[in-house]
């Protein structure tokens, strides 16, 4: 069965769906109209070489989509804060069934990360009561007449089903995408920029176990001092180097020649191979495509903030704030419209990793005499109370 439902909205004569065209947009879908644009790269594979096998891209994607969804999304109604029941914070801290909010939007940001490019997908009627993570890598955009998206294409097992925009003009799909200025309707991953480094960062553990497998030195070579061997001897030489002299449990084992061989080593010095350096060159690269400091991953090198409590400021304000922000965005235009004068917000004071930043901003406000204590709160982010006429005003 397919993680989604394909539901109806009823059309509201009264309000005609707004229309906003681009001019150049026609021309991109004027070829393609009502058939699948299919991704320029391949995300099945990002995910599994990248994700799967790197620990680098694999630390970096959880730290960056766990942090991510432990920022709260909280929801405002006509400017104000609403009520925990409110539909749509209801909805966004119980999302389906199975998941709750943060582990809905934690796989979201990490399609994000590593497909650059995340689907919601909202089911019920009118009103959405449910929301669904859909897999980037089995999403098509089908562009409409007027260039944009008027549907999208999810296939599994050679299966597709359509999501299409309803009567309405609500599209029950929201597609989150990372910037990609060569590419019209899908978003370019962190993990795509990288792959050139996570390749080398692999290859040097596949090096590594290698290494390791064969007696954990360079090879060298046998020279035999008496001609040519018969076939038989030579057979017998292999499989004996074979059996006995290779795998990490023969590493030391002395080697026994016959006669005539001499065993002649053939390694580089650790200079010429530069292969740990190499692999944290790799390594670096990869933290820096995804925007993670390297002190946060283990990783030597330059120390770019003295301590680890900058380096995760950096992280959170550089990487994790604006990647949280964009969602919150995204999602109040995309159900905002379907909740009257409701908008998304993401609860930065609920972040224990920004107080710092936070208790700084305080003590600055209530240093700033000239400054009434309604202007303080709307510079600290909270809801300015009113004072009532008859209410005097501290200036301080």
């Amino acid at each position: 069965m397919l993680p989604f439902r394909l539901t109806r909205a009823k059309s509201d004569p009264a309000r005609p769906p707004e229309v906003k065209d681009s001019v150049a947009l026609p021309l991109i879908a004027m070829h393609s109209v009502g058939r699948p644009v299919w991704s320029a790269r391949d995300a099945a594979t990002l995910i599994r070489e990248g994700f799967a096998k790197n620990p680098i891209a694999y630390r970096c994607v959880r730290m960056i989509a766990e942090a991510a969804a432990s920022a709260p999304l909280v929801v405002f109604h006509n400017g104000e804060r609403a009520t925990p029941d409110h539909p749509l914070q209801r909805l966004l801290d119980r999302p389906n069934p199975d998941q709750s909010g943060a582990d809905l939007m934690e796989s979201f940001y990490g399609a994000l990360q590593c497909a650059g490019d995340g689907y919601l997908e909202a089911a019920g009627e009118d009103a959405p009561n449910e929301l669904y993570n859909l897999r980037p890598d089995r999403m098509q955009a089908i562009p409409g007449p007027r260039g944009w998206p008027d549907a999208y294409q999810y296939s599994v097992d050679g299966r597709a089903a359509r999501l299409a925009r309803r009567t309405d003009g609500f599209l029950p799909v929201l597609h989150l995408k990372l910037l990609n200025p060569g590419e019209d309707y899908y978003g370019l991953s962190p993990l795509a920029a990288a792959a050139r480094a996570v390749d080398i960062h692999n290859a040097s553990s596949a090096w590594n176990k290698a290494l390791l497998d064969n007696a954990a030195r360079p090879s060298g070579a046998l020279v035999y001092g008496g001609g040519h061997m018969a076939a038989d001897q030579w057979e017998r030489l292999k499989t004996e180097l074979r059996d006995a002299h290779t795998g990490a449990n023969a590493a030391g084992v002395p080697l026994m020649l016959e006669g005539g061989l001499d065993w002649k080593p053939m390694s580089l010095t650790p200079q010429e191979m530069d292969f740990i350096e190499g692999k944290h060159v790799a390594a670096r690269e990869i933290a820096l495509a995804f925007g993670v400091p390297p002190q946060l991953l283990g990783i030597p090198g330059d120390a770019t903030y003295n301590t680890y409590r900058e380096a995760n400021a950096a992280f959170w304000r550089g990487v994790v704030v604006p990647l949280a922000s964009r969602a919150a965005r995204a999602l109040s235009g995309w159900l905002g419209p379907r909740f009257e004068g409701a908008s998304v917000a993401v609860d930065l004071d609920q972040v224990p990793a920004l107080s710092v930043e936070r208790e700084a901003l305080w003590a600055r406000l209530e240093a700033a005499s000239f400054l009434t204590p309604e202007e303080r709160r709307r510079m600290a982010g909270l809801t300015a109370a009113m004072p009532d006429s008859n209410d005097e005003v501290d200036h301080g």
